[in-house]
């Protein structure tokens, strides 16, 4: 058994490290891709609460990345349905605007060059241009 490490101020700490043992990072004990530590360092500095807990920025990070993939995966299909291989923001904005959830929470956000997704109001859809032709021959 290893002998514990003095923290230089005379006593004996109780935690003993071996070499062997590496740090994981929140991130990978969460689970998550996202950075928990960025996040909760974040939090922290833009004054929103005097004390965050632990839990909090484990939790922010996995709603967020949750998100992103959610949109990343609409914004893949709206590429590949184009014929696409990269997403550009047309993709994006078709995405989100052609799901119900992320479009009511995103409903305020505008996507620049991301256009308007189609619509074509159906009293005018199904306006034919040969009727369109004989009214206006009518006219004449």
């Amino acid at each position: 058994m290893p002998s514990a490490k003095s923290s230089g101020k005379g006593k004996v700490s109780g935690k003993v490290k071996s070499e062997d043992t590496k740090s994981t990072s929140r991130s990978t004990r969460a689970g998550l891709q996202f950075p928990v530590s960025r996040i909760h360092r974040m939090l922290r500095k833009s004054n929103v609460s005097k004390r965050i807990g632990s839990g909090a920025p484990v939790y922010l990070a996995a709603v967020l990345e949750y998100l992103s993939a959610e949109i990343l995966e609409l914004a893949g299909n709206a590429a590949r349905d184009n014929k696409k291989r990269r997403i550009n923001p047309r993709h994006l904005q078709l995405a989100i605007r052609n799901d119900e959830e992320l479009s009511k929470l995103l409903g305020d956000v505008i996507i620049s060059e991301g256009g308007v997704v189609p619509y074509i109001n159906p009293a005018v859809r199904f306006f034919s241009f040969t009727s369109c032709s004989t009214i206006l021959n009518g006219l004449v």
